[in-house]
């Protein structure tokens, strides 16, 4: 099973940015990479995923166009880059990985059960 260890969570004012990284144990091909959120009495949403070579990613409508997915092939580490943060962007996010069948899958919705391996989650506190 992939091990997934997060940094770069925080507190930042609305309007900030954050950096949001999860680095995998191993490289592991057909499979998705990227981060659920949970916030206080919310259900575990998914935010945004990355095929495994960077061809195909998701993300979350309320995201779109403020967060950005990226990742180092070399380092087996993906990155979350989140600007113009929100007070609703606030939460607990969650990296994991899931397979696929094929790559253009990781375009998809992602689903909390479709995950293979969880990070520890790391809090992003988002204040006026």
């Amino acid at each position: 099973q992939v091990h997934l260890v997060e940094s770069g969570g925080g507190s930042v004012q609305a309007g900030g940015s954050l950096r949001l990284s999860c680095a995998a144990s191993e490289y592991t091909t057909m499979t998705c990479m990227g981060w659920f959120r949970q916030a206080p009495d919310q259900e575990r949403e998914g935010v945004a995923f990355i095929s495994d070579l960077g061809g195909f990613s998701y993300y979350e409508d309320s995201v779109k166009g403020r967060f950005t997915i990226f990742r180092d092939l070399a380092a087996n580490t993906v990155y979350l880059q989140m600007n113009s943060l929100k007070l609703k962007d606030t939460a607990i996010y969650f990296c994991a990985i899931r397979r696929t069948t094929f790559a253009g899958g990781c375009a998809a919705p992602p689903l909390k059960t479709d995950v293979n391996s969880w990070g520890q989650g790391t809090q992003v506190t988002v204040s006026s």
